[in-house]
């Protein structure tokens, strides 16, 4: 999962509200990487990709610090022997269920055979629930609420309030009241303002005070080094 519209986190949200549980087919597999890893399964999403002829495996956790146990030391891709081990387990699991696709048909039932899975070659990958939560609880904030905040801070330095993913930074139109405002007691005042609005839109308290920040950034380097773009900017 990447964004909060992708189907696998909405998914797993509705999990995590309780409304929904995670498919008995994949809670063997789930035990098994919790406690081959020390990780917390909540979902694990299957779906295939090149038009559907190659498999793909999403184990999701909640918190990124699981996510990452999952990755290369070079921390730029996955670890190659864990996604190999999870998807012979995952294949281990479903041959114990017949639920492996044989020629398109089970090797129970012809009617479960639209609903079985591909394990050949499988893509396994990872994704953690929070990262995607913070995103959309930031992005979830109605942009009305966001200027009405900007017009109650009273502040004419203030040139903008812009958000990106998790992310909020408030702009001073010069890099000289950038610096002025740099952690002072204005750049606390707006963190907890903008805090008190953000909390309203985490239902799962993900945002803490204590490691919560807004970014403080100016027009004059938004128009000198990107060009007024906002492309240019966040790309």
């Amino acid at each position: 999962m990447i964004m909060p519209s992708d189907k696998v986190y909405k998914e797993t949200k509705q999990i995590m509200l309780g409304k929904k549980v995670m498919k008995p087919e994949f809670k063997t597999l789930a035990e098994w990487i919790d406690k081959a890893y020390g990780v917390k399964t909540i979902n694990i999403f299957y779906d295939t990709i090149d038009k559907g002829t190659h498999p793909r495996l999403e184990i999701c956790f909640e918190h990124p610090q699981e996510r990452a146990k999952f990755d290369a030391p070079n921390g730029f891709s996955f670890d190659s022997a864990k996604q190999k081990a999870i998807g012979k387990k995952f294949q281990e699991t479903l041959n114990e269920q017949g639920l492996i696709r044989k020629n398109g048909f089970s090797r129970f039932s012809k009617k479960l055979a639209s609903s079985e899975y591909k394990t050949e070659n499988i893509w396994v990958i990872y994704g953690d629930f929070e990262s995607i939560a913070r995103i959309e609880a930031n992005e979830s904030i109605p942009e009305e609420k966001v200027k009405k905040l900007k017009k109650g801070l009273n502040n004419p330095h203030i040139w903008e309030i812009s958000r990106a993913f998790s992310y909020t930074t408030f702009f001073l139109y010069s890099d000289e009241q950038l610096k002025k405002y740099e952690n002072s007691e204005e750049h606390k005042k707006w963190t907890d303002e903008y805090y008190e609005l953000l909390k309203k839109y985490d239902p799962f308290g993900y945002f803490k005070r204590e490691f919560f920040s807004i970014s403080l950034d100016s027009k004059e380097n938004f128009d000198k080094n990107y060009e007024s773009n906002w492309y240019y900017y966040y790309k």
